[in-house]
């Protein structure tokens, strides 16, 4: 048998394909059904320890099983109905915690990305269908949710139940293809440059927005803590309302975010909290983070200062645009500038969406930010001041190249001088250094001091030469014209002269300028010549 085995031919390559993209598929569609259940029971483990924790559960089991699935549907954006109203009519549960959407999409985005780039051997599908087969599996699980939901207290609408969670867990998948891929960005630099100056105006924007939140909650803590004494008895309930709150606090901060740009945020269908002022009445539910909202009436000089988010967003925007656009032309800066501007005001648009929504009807069925105003007032925010910031950065950008430009030519200038005059002076190597003078050799002291003691002796002898040449003495040039008996000194004055003047060791050293002879007592000056022999004594007369 394993010699039958080991001698069976291999498999055609196209049917080896065709059967490996299919199990490929079919992993990818069972990958996705996997992931959504494991945030589906990650939120049923959350709310059942919540309800065993409750000393006063209302429901049993059951009720919080039904409550964790209608919790996993409007974390992926979908509104929910509270069926027991006063009225008996169902009123709408649209605000989702932003924190809640971080684990089904991170879930969603790991899977797409394993799938796509598999590190076990496995084949990987296509892009697309792979996409297709992890958001397939996962949506058909989200569909049972759904149903599961209706006999609960919490039931899902229908509408954005399926409007909402397809594009949401559409969006996770794709941006899971996208990084096992290597997260490629468009082939033209223009709109890589708007992506990348995106990012860092968005990201400025949204910490704007929450030290704009922070800040107001630090100015409130007051109320807000006693918001949350009076809504948390036992220490269960303390716990859970501590984990709701910071399950909403992306949505603090972009509410934040949206205060900044302008548009501000709604408190139900008459009232509007702008940096201008807060106007209309309110319908707010008691809630720690509601707490910490601006007074009515008209706003000060304070609530002015959260206009400084969005500048501040849009001079990172338009920074790195500029810096990028250093080579374009005008028009091509301006569209950089432009789609940078519009990108980011759809990302917020789609933030603010789903920060607000309805918390119930009549008065409550608009509460937070207005998407399309809060998206239209950060692209023209970005626009207004990015795109004059972009041509600045740009234009001092240029000035440095130009003058790196200059310094470049010159340089070449320099180089081809030096290849010319190589050339024309025929040598082919490089061009020799002349050694450098050496320093002339100084005397000793003890030299030009033997040199004074031996001043006495005669001058050197002449030598004669052919007719007509004059006396050449041997000791230099100007030694013939010494009188008789006249020792040479021109060699003691030259060791003199060439003595060291810094030298602290020469005694002689003086600036006086005398000469040699100056320096000498006067029982060292030499006789001036031999002495006269005495007179002959005249002849006798005879």
């Amino acid at each position: 048998m394993t010699q039958l085995t080991e001698q069976r031919p291999p498999m055609e390559p196209a049917v080896r394909v065709h059967g490996g993209r299919s199990a490929a598929l079919a992993t990818a569609f069972v990958r996705g059904g996997l992931a959504a259940g494991l945030g589906l029971g990650a939120f049923a483990v959350l709310v059942i320890a919540a309800w065993i924790a409750s000393p006063y559960p209302d429901s049993g089991p059951g009720g919080a099983l039904h409550t964790a699935a209608g919790l996993w549907l409007l974390a992926h954006g979908a509104d929910l109905l509270r069926t027991g109203t006063a009225t008996g009519v169902p009123a709408p549960l649209g605000v989702t915690p932003l924190l809640l959407t971080a684990l089904p999409l991170w879930l969603a985005h790991r899977v797409a990305r394993d799938t796509l780039d598999p590190d076990d051997g496995r084949p990987a599908p296509p892009p697309v269908a792979g996409i297709a087969a992890v958001a397939s599996g996962y949506l058909l699980v989200a569909a049972l949710v759904v149903v599961y939901s209706e006999a609960g207290a919490l039931p899902a609408d229908l509408l954005t139940a399926g409007g909402w969670c397809p594009a949401t867990v559409l969006a996770a998948t794709g941006a899971g293809a996208w990084t096992a891929y290597g997260r490629p960005l468009p082939g033209r630099a223009q709109s890589e440059v708007a992506l990348r100056a995106a990012g860092p105006a968005l990201l400025t924007l949204l910490c704007g927005g929450a030290v704009l939140a922070a800040t107001s909650l630090l100015w409130h803590v007051g109320e807000a803590q006693a918001s949350f004494n009076g809504l948390a008895g036992e220490w269960s309930g303390r716990a859970s309302l501590t984990l709701l709150g910071l399950a909403l606090l992306p949505n603090a901060v972009v509410w934040g975010a949206a205060y900044g740009l302008g548009p501000g945020f709604l408190l139900g269908t008459g009232a509007l909290v702008t940096p201008l002022g807060f106007t209309g009445t309110p319908a707010v539910p008691d809630f720690p983070l509601l707490a910490a909202l601006p007074g009515q009436g008209p706003a000060g000089w304070p609530q002015g200062v959260a206009a400084a988010v969005p500048v501040l967003a849009a001079l990172v925007l338009g920074r790195r645009v500029g810096r990028a656009a250093r080579s374009w032309s005008g028009p091509e800066t301006a569209a950089s500038a432009l789609a940078g501007a519009g990108l980011c005001g759809a990302v917020v648009a789609v933030l603010a969406a789903a920060a607000g929504g309805p918390l119930g009807s009549g008065r409550l069925a608009a509460f937070g930010p207005v998407w399309w105003q809060t998206g239209a007032a950060a692209a023209l925010w970005s626009t207004a001041v990015g795109l004059p910031v972009a041509f600045a950065v740009r234009a001092w950008g240029r000035r440095g190249l130009r003058k790196a430009a200059e310094r470049a030519t010159r340089a070449a200038d320099i180089a081809a001088g030096a290849t010319a005059g190589q050339a024309a002076g025929g040598s082919a190597g490089p061009v020799p250094v002349p050694p450098a003078p050496s320093a002339p050799a100084v005397p000793s002291v003890s030299a030009a001091l033997s040199a004074l003691l031996h001043l006495s002796v005669p001058a050197p002898a002449t030598r004669r030469g052919s007719e007509g040449d004059s006396g050449e003495v041997l000791g230099g040039p100007d030694a013939g014209s010494l009188p008789a008996g006249r020792p040479d000194t021109t060699g003691a004055l030259d060791a003199l002269d060439a003595l060291d003047p810094l030298d602290p060791l020469d005694p002689l050293d003086d600036d006086s300028g005398d000469e040699a002879y100056g320096f000498l007592p006067a029982a060292w000056e030499p006789p001036a010549g031999p002495p006269a022999e005495p007179p002959a004594p005249p002849p006798e007369q005879g």
